[in-house]
């Protein structure tokens, strides 16, 4: 099948496309095969499919919908082209091997607002494992079949999100509270995409006047969305005892203490935790796991 708009450029240092890109998620909105990229989104100008891989030091690009010809044409700072890492130097032992093996470990900047904060907001206060599975059955259940030649599925139209009652996401595993910040979020879907055309701090500002949405939220957002490199979602569950272990060597940690270990990396805070979280480093866990909720029998 012939795209509908094709692409090509050659990455001005080195790119680790499936790294990069593993912000995206996992789910039916986004493939990852022989070394290449699968993606449905949804764009300024409609629905695309795209498709990404590297050949021979460059990367081709082709696109399939209404949407093909923009998702095409921003395909770069998808891949982590506009991400700027020059000052980014670590002296921690840890931090500079990681560095140096993850060279083409990108921020990417999908300008991607909503379909950005509607897993975002899926994801709080609840287990990584139960976010996922939340939002993989809302996809598959409200989404429609991406353009193109793969079996993909659009994260679902905010429109329709907005006419969707609460109670109709309980079948998602998602309670009243999160099931209106989406609904709430959805109706604004325009001011919060015209964050892409902000500065960082009024874009943050944006973000969280909207009821719902907090720090932990916004900087998850802008790190996909907007390729925030020093994003650092205070409030996680895990991430500061991550940190933490990777720093100072301890199980446990704080925000408080997350923030000051982070603090000489300003700018790049971001780019710290991606190494860290990428290498799949996290501090030794105690107890019994969070247990997993189900709000489709509440």
């Amino acid at each position: 099948m012939n795209a509908d708009a094709e692409g090509r450029f050659e990455p001005r240092r080195p790119l680790d496309l499936r790294g990069t890109l593993n912000l995206l998620g996992y789910g039916p909105w986004v493939r990852r095969e022989d070394g290449a990229v699968w993606l449905a989104t949804r764009t300024r100008e409609g629905p695309a499919t795209l498709h990404i891989a590297r050949r021979n030091g460059t990367v081709d690009v082709r696109a399939w919908g209404p949407g093909a010809a923009w998702a095409a044409a921003h395909a770069p700072a998808l891949c982590g082209e506009e991400d700027d890492d020059s000052g980014f130097n670590p002296t921690h032992p840890l931090l500079a091997r990681l560095h140096r093996e993850s060279r083409g470990l990108r921020m990417p900047r999908t300008h991607a607002v909503f379909e950005a904060l509607v897993p975002t907001i899926i994801g709080q206060q609840v287990t990584s494992e139960e976010a996922r599975e939340s939002y993989r059955h809302l996809v598959n259940a409200l989404g429609e079949p991406a353009p193109g030649p793969r079996r993909l599925k659009l994260p679902p139209d905010p429109h329709s999100l907005a006419r969707t009652p609460y109670w109709a996401f309980h079948r998602f595993g998602v309670e009243r509270r999160r099931a209106d910040v989406i609904i709430r979020a959805a109706r604004s879907v325009k001011r919060l995409e015209e964050t892409v055309t902000m500065d960082l701090p009024s874009a943050y500002r944006r973000l969280q006047a909207f009821p719902g949405v907090g720090p932990w939220t916004a900087a998850k957002v802008a790190m996909v969305a907007l390729g925030d490199a020093d994003a650092v979602p205070v409030g996680d569950y895990h991430l500061p005892h991550s940190v933490g272990y990777v720093f100072d060597g301890t199980p446990r940690s704080t925000d408080e203490r997350m923030l000051e270990l982070l603090e000489p990396y300003r700018g790049h805070r971001a780019r710290v935790i991606r190494l860290i979280v990428e290498a799949g480093i996290a501090a030794p866990r105690f107890g019994p796991r969070k247990p997993l909720r189900n709000y489709r029998t509440s």
